[in-house]
């Protein structure tokens, strides 16, 4: 991913430095397990941790990697040369390139995920913040894009906040069904290599043994955590939008904060656009543009093939640090969004009181009236509302049908907005508890 939407703690986990000395650790805790067992000399592994803090040669390995045209083996050939050849010929005794290379991958998505689940704490926080202190703030809900009824903005920051908490469950879940390893050798019978310096080196890394593999992890683990990534970034641009939506001039109920100095439009010095949300939609797109892929790296021929490596190389580091950038990018979005209270009333108060159409048919189905009557009395008001850009209350109270059925204060009643908050508390209950 380019540096303009990467974050440093995502981009140093899937950096060449970061990935060969993932490589190493494997390297070096199996051939500690494997000289606990007797099968190899103990000087020999305690050799191979003189590496630990020696920096491996990147241009080197890729130099070699250009003879070889193997990246383990590449890798393998220069630890040789910072242990001494003899010390480290008991390197990957009995191992394939896989038990490497992905268990090293599942390491990286498993510290990937850790970011994540810290950038989704801090979302979680910043949505929480906001809907306790606009728990009571009026605002008209829409369906269709349409006045529908009052509700609040404390709501509406409600409901992505438990949006966002089931997409943390999701996060946790993803980790731990990725955090597995496997060092069971070629085509994954440990022919070759005991099953306990699997369980040794998972153990160290902290990861689960992988109960059966092939030469390979079952690729359906990362299908299931592409997936859940997935589900995030659509996650992202459904709060995304809605800002966007809100932002509009014609809406303008809430906006992106505009900094001292930014510029809206190059051409127009007036505009003040929401570049972040339409920023964040863009985003979302491309950590959406994983999931197939992963989804076809599942079926893979026989114990193995590579066609899921160039997949797995892009999407690793592309999705992760994207999410990563997005969440982060939305935090501050909505901990500095600008919210415009009395607009939101004006935007009610728009159709002059059609929004409470439903309160009214209820009433009069409540006081005898027929439901159908009852819709046709009231649409037929309400349309000279649309249509005479009348008064709603008004137009009830002139019209002989609904009088006879409700007196002018108890049309009057229908109006109150206090009705539509009366269940936040519960609302806010079910989603928060105790907070």
């Amino acid at each position: 991913m380019i540096p303009r939407y990467s974050r440093p703690d995502m981009v140093a986990n899937w950096s060449p430095e970061t990935k060969f000395r993932i490589w190493f650790e494997i390297e070096a805790h199996a051939g500690d397990a494997m000289a606990e067992l007797g099968t190899i000399p103990k000087e020999n592994a305690d050799a191979v941790w003189q590496a630990k803090d020696v920096p491996f040669d990147i241009a080197r390995i890729d130099e070699i990697e250009r003879v070889t045209k193997h990246d383990v083996i590449a890798f393998l050939t220069h630890l040789s040369e910072i242990v001494g050849g003899d010390a480290a010929r008991f390197v990957h005794q009995g191992m394939t390139s896989s038990d490497v290379l992905d268990t090293c991958f599942n390491v990286q998505l498993t510290r990937a995920a850790d970011i994540l689940i810290a950038d989704m704490d801090a979302l979680l926080a910043a949505l929480k913040t906001r809907a306790f202190e606009h728990k009571e703030t009026i605002r008209i809900g829409r369906s269709h894009g349409i006045h529908a009824e009052p509700t609040t903005m404390g709501l509406t920051f409600a409901r992505f906040y438990a949006e966002m908490a089931r997409n943390r469950d999701r996060l946790d879940t993803a980790r731990a069904e990725i955090a597995t390893g496997a060092l069971s050798g070629a085509v994954g019978t440990f022919a070759n290599i005991d099953p306990r310096v699997e369980e040794h080196v998972c153990k160290q890394l902290g990861l689960k043994p992988e109960p059966i593999s092939t030469q390979v992890i079952p690729r359906d683990r990362h299908a299931a955590f592409f997936a859940a990534l997935g589900v995030v970034a659509s996650s992202i641009e459904n709060l995304a939008t809605e800002i966007r939506h809100m932002q509009r001039t014609e809406v303008l109920e809430a906006e992106e904060f505009f900094s001292q100095g930014q510029k809206g439009s190059s051409a127009m010095p007036h505009k003040r656009n929401p570049v972040l949300t339409e920023n964040l939609t863009g985003l979302a797109r491309l950590v959406r543009m994983a999931v197939i892929p992963a989804m076809e790296n599942v079926a893979l021929w026989h114990e193995r093939d590579i066609s899921h490596s160039s997949v797995e190389r892009n999407i690793g580091p592309d999705a992760t640090i994207t999410l990563d950038f997005a969440l982060a990018r939305l935090t501050q979005v909505v901990e500095k969004l600008v919210v415009y209270p009395e607009h939101m009333l004006e935007n009610l108060h728009k159709f002059r009181g059609l929004v409470h159409s439903q309160r009214v048919l209820l009433a009069l189905t409540q006081k005898g009236v027929s439901r159908e009557d009852a819709y046709r009395l009231v649409q037929r008001n309400a349309m000279k509302v649309w249509e005479q850009g009348a008064d709603f209350m008004e137009e009830l109270k002139a019209d002989p049908e609904v009088t006879a059925a409700l007196s002018g204060p108890e049309i009057e009643e229908k109006f109150d907005l206090g009705y539509h908050t009366k269940h936040v508390d519960t609302i806010f209950a079910r989603v928060f508890g105790d907070s």
